[in-house]
């Protein structure tokens, strides 16, 4: 039982789905081993606009942690309600070079009337909520996390009407360096409205948590006053006990699993042209292309032009605990960096959990990338520059005459061992407690 209260401010929560919402719950179940006792506070699942949702993440809840959840105004719930729900753009935007206007047009409504995102309207009530919660619990100490970075204006409130509470501000991505920023549409007083609020909360909270070095330097640089020492880098990271035991994978066949969402600016091309020339020049090859998650149509269009339709298998989204199955019951893992601005610095919180599996990891993306490094740290896999069709294909080639001979062909190190969610709520309590 925890000692000391914290309120965990957090939008994303179960019962919603995908990788947003594993830091906060994992840094809340583990905080309670760490002489903390959490509460939480969230949005309403009802008034939430969840990209995907996980009832089964309910079970993972500790009993002894408290939710309070709000009432919040979701703009997009509204929109999903008159054009579907497929419609709306929630984050990466999958298809932004083939949408059709009015999605566009949905694209700059969102970029200028939701500053700083669209999950705004739930700030004033979770103000509300948490200042009564800090007062009747006494809390000496916030964490809030994000994106949606509207929610670190809920502690910038906080921390004007509190001002001995300590406010540690946990930003899991970047806020205006976000690789798709620019499809936002900002004009020119909503950027500039943007950068002021990000300045603000930079500026304002006691501590700051970030997943690379790559997004602490970008913040460092944002303002004079935010120092380097007061932002501190605490990688996403893999539950040690949602891969525990042992899984065996399939004989007859090497399976590749892609798991999560993918956009046009993944390019994932080149996977798939190694793919054909395994399966058309080395038939002995039995391999699998497996897809968990949310993909492209313009993906299965191409895996189809290539004739590739047998040797691929689509699944769309799952449970968090299904897929970490589908992860553990395959031969290797594929990971695709968006071939964006500022790729170096994107780590997706997949990597981490394709660690936690164990398996091979074939990537795409910057060779000398924060992603990159982890990779060649753990020994856990190869990164590979999209125009490196030739090592991509003769690694695979390598990789598939060891498994066929019964060979071991991948062994990771105890540098894993780094990322576990268990070790890095450690150091966020630490932070926690700083004075």
């Amino acid at each position: 039982m925890g000692e000391e209260k914290v309120l965990v401010i957090t939008y994303y929560w179960p019962p919603s789905g995908g990788a947003g919402v594993q830091r906060s719950l994992k840094f809340v179940k583990y905080l309670l081993d760490n002489k903390y006792l959490p509460i939480v506070l969230t949005v309403n699942p009802e008034k939430a606009s969840y990209p995907v949702r996980d009832v089964s993440l309910l079970s993972e809840i500790p009993k002894e942690v408290k939710i309070i959840a709000t009432d919040s105004f979701e703009p997009l719930n509204i929109l999903s309600s008159f054009i579907g729900k497929k419609n709306v753009p929630y984050g990466g935007f999958a298809n932004s070079k083939k949408e059709k206007f009015h999605q566009k047009t949905l694209r700059w409504i969102r970029g200028n009337f939701f500053i700083p995102d669209a999950r705004v309207g739930w700030v004033k009530h979770a103000v509300k909520a948490a200042g009564k919660i800090i007062r009747e619990e006494k809390i000496n100490c916030i964490l809030v996390s994000s994106p949606p970075h509207s929610s670190q204006l809920i502690g910038l409130s906080l921390k004007k009407e509190f001002p001995q509470l300590r406010w540690v501000a946990d930003m899991r991505d970047p806020w205006t360096d976000i690789y798709y920023y620019k499809d936002l549409l900002h004009a020119a007083p909503a950027a500039k409205k943007d950068a002021a609020f990000e300045k603000q909360v930079l500026e304002a909270a006691d501590a700051i948590l970030v997943v690379s070095e790559t997004i602490k330097t970008a913040f460092v640089h944002k303002s004079v006053f935010v120092l380097p020492e007061k932002i501190h880098v605490i990688p996403n990271g893999y539950d040690e006990k949602d891969f525990a035991g042992e899984v065996e994978t399939t004989k007859d066949k090497f399976i590749i699993t892609y798991v999560g969402t993918m956009a046009d600016s993944y390019r994932p091309e080149i996977f798939f042209y190694v793919l054909k020339r395994i399966v058309s020049e080395h038939p002995e090859c039995k391999v699998l292309f497996r897809f968990v998650g949310n993909v492209p149509s313009s993906v299965k269009k191409m895996t189809a032009d290539l004739g590739l339709e047998n040797y691929c298998e689509w699944n769309g989204h799952v449970t968090h605990e299904e897929a970490v199955m589908f992860m553990r019951k395959s031969n290797a893992l594929l990971l695709i960096i968006p071939d964006a601005e500022g790729a170096e610095g994107i780590l997706t919180g997949k990597l981490f959990e394709y660690l936690g599996a164990k398996r091979l990891i074939l990537g795409l993306g910057p060779v000398q990338g924060d992603a990159a490094k982890i990779i060649n740290d753990c020994r856990a896999g190869e990164m590979f520059h999209r125009e490196e069709e030739e090592r991509l294909y003769s690694t695979l080639i390598d990789v598939l005459k060891k498994w066929k001979q019964g060979e071991s062909y991948f062994e990771s190190n105890d540098n894993i061992k780094e990322y576990r969610r268990s070790e890095l709520t450690k150091e966020v309590a630490n932070i926690l407690r700083a004075s």
